[in-house]
């Protein structure tokens, strides 16, 4: 299975420099701009579905991109941002300085990052389940990518946490036929 993975479009968090967690989140213009783009770039794809974290900037992104396109539209919050817990809303700067803290420390009423693997994980052993030999578009997070990153190709979320963000059109991935989860055999 061929997994496309791009991140939801700019926020009005993202240019005031607050990192949003589970907050909602409202694309700013330029966001609403670009997730045109993604559909632009994307709707052609052969893409047997789309599927969103059910955070409100990621469901505004699938909506923009791909309403009206016949391709199903799918939420799963399962593809939730980390959860920040107390500290949902705090400067971008502020997180940053933390990050590798919470690999496996859940942030205070929150989630660790192994929280999200975990969640990304069960997310996938579905996916393989229902979707087997499809290509699917999944929009969502920098921790969601992380996550896969870690799961697909084995990277070591210390080295993902904390390598700065850099955007680009898609990452894709490759979900091994009957995929159970990391270590199982299919």
């Amino acid at each position: 299975m061929e997994i496309v993975y791009e991140t939801h479009s700019i926020s009005d968090h993202n240019e005031s420099g607050i990192a949003s967690g589970w907050l909602p989140g409202e694309l700013s213009e330029r966001g609403r701009a670009l997730a045109a783009e993604l559909g632009e770039r994307r709707r052609h794809d052969g893409l047997a579905a789309v599927f969103s974290s059910d955070l409100r900037r990621a469901v505004q992104t699938a909506e923009i991109a791909f309403g009206g396109s016949g391709i199903p539209l799918l939420r799963d919050r399962r593809l939730r941002e980390c959860h920040y817990g107390e500290l949902d809303g705090m400067p971008v700067s502020l997180l940053e300085a933390r990050r590798g803290r919470h690999i496996d420390e859940p942030w205070p009423g929150g989630q660790s990052y192994q929280d999200v693997v975990r969640q990304t994980s069960d997310f996938l052993i579905e996916l393989a389940a229902t979707w087997d030999g499809g290509k699917v578009l999944l929009i969502a997070h920098s921790a969601n990518r992380w996550a896969l990153q870690h799961l697909l190709h084995g990277v070591p979320l210390g080295d993902l946490v904390d390598a700065p963000f850099d955007w680009r059109p898609g990452w894709t991935f490759h979900l091994p036929d009957g995929w159970t989860g990391p270590g199982r055999p299919a």
